[in-house]
């Protein structure tokens, strides 16, 4: 990681992780939090749902914000965007939206499950949304970053399916 690189830790569900690491998914959805997302970003997933585990990250692309609206009306401008009719409602009744693009995204060489964060890092809570992950923080120093640089066979995510 380069110094100044930002990060986020961000939980999505279940169907749309899956999405997202199958290359399905080509932009993320959020409604406005007050929280910036800056392109060339880091987003560490944390998949929710039944799933409950850290299982990789993705760069962030290019950002579209503004009105629910027009955000839908950009990405549906892409070719494969990858989103689904049924995620609208999801932005609809917001002030704003953003959608986030997603490039390059890996799975990590094993998902963390939460009971596992919980041990190391006791009390830990994923965000409702995202927030900023910091270098600093021990998150990120004792896990997600040893995570990021092993060099081990990189999974696929259909080896997660079931376990």
């Amino acid at each position: 990681m380069s110094n100044g690189e930002v990060l986020y830790l961000m939980s999505i569900r279940p169907k749309y992780a899956y999405q997202i690491f199958a290359g399905r998914k080509k932009f993320e959805l959020r409604r406005w939090i007050g929280v910036p997302v800056v392109e060339g970003a880091i987003i560490v997933v944390y998949v929710s749902g039944s799933v409950k585990a850290l299982m990789g990250e993705f760069r962030v692309g290019r950002v579209i914000m503004g009105s629910p609206q027009r955000v839908w009306n950009e990405i549906m401008r892409y070719e494969k965007h990858g989103i689904e009719r049924d995620a609208w409602p999801y932005i609809a009744g917001a002030k704003k939206a953003m959608a986030i693009e997603v490039l390059e995204p890996r799975l990590y060489s094993r998902p963390v499950k939460l009971d596992e964060l919980r041990q190391i890092f006791p009390g830990f809570t994923p965000p409702l949304s995202f927030r900023m992950l910091r270098v600093e923080e021990p998150l990120y120093r004792f896990l997600v970053k040893p995570l990021r640089e092993s060099r081990g066979k990189r999974p696929k995510i259909h080896d997660f399916i079931n376990k």
